[in-house]
């Protein structure tokens, strides 16, 4: 999928003076627990993200600023900030609103990247908006900003083996064994923000949903 991907990164951008791309974001967040103790847990996969992100692009997190920590520089000539939020998952909210009247026009131009239960591990979904369905820091953010309307990267982690409790599986680590199709869906996922940046959601939507389902 990286490879489908990363060829409609290389495309010319869109013609900014025809009204094309009027739909990319400039503030990323990236959900996930601060700390240490929470880095590599499923849960926090959008830390990761931004993270991988910020390491391709040249960018660091040297702000913390409006409850997260922050990153800000340019993609292909525009502005652009990366967050991550450094209160409790289910606080998200309180990152997410004073980033986005700092650094975006609106909440179109905000996206969201997060842990998602009911996709399998590996695959990525990309939406202009929606409910929180089920995600704490999603529904956060949604109740801080007063609207769904803002669009999202979902990150399939997959669902808990019978009889494992839920909260406990999405803060556990992955496993050896998933930890090459993870660094998988980590580069997709990076390749996909890069897409989104280009030639925003609308466009980028079709191609990042189609090529989930590619092997």
């Amino acid at each position: 999928m990286r490879a489908l991907l990363e060829g409609l990164v290389s495309r010319p951008a869109p013609d900014r003076e025809s009204g094309q791309g009027e739909d990319r974001p400039r503030l990323i967040v990236g959900l996930g627990n601060p700390g240490p103790g929470y880095a590599r847990h499923r849960h926090n996969v959008g830390f990761m993200v931004v993270d991988r992100f910020a390491d391709r692009h040249g960018l660091r997190f040297t702000r913390r600023e409006a409850n997260a920590l922050v990153a800000g520089g340019e993609f292909e000539g525009r502005p652009l900030t990366l967050a991550k939020p450094q209160t409790w998952m289910n606080r998200s909210g309180a990152a997410a609103r004073p980033l986005l009247r700092r650094y975006a026009r609106g909440p179109a131009e905000l996206l969201v990247v997060y842990d998602d239960l009911d996709l399998p591990l590996g695959r990525l979904r990309l939406r202009p908006e929606g409910s929180a369905g089920g995600h704490n820091g999603l529904r956060d953010i949604i109740a801080a900003l007063g609207t769904q309307a803002f669009p999202r990267l979902r990150l399939g982690i997959g669902r808990p083996p019978a009889g494992e409790d839920p909260a406990d599986y999405v803060l556990s680590p992955f496993t050896a064994d998933e930890r090459p199709l993870v660094e998988q869906m980590l580069d997709d996922a990076v390749a996909a923000l890069e897409l989104v940046l280009r030639e925003g959601v609308a466009r980028a939507m079709t191609e990042v949903n189609r090529a989930r389902h590619r092997e």
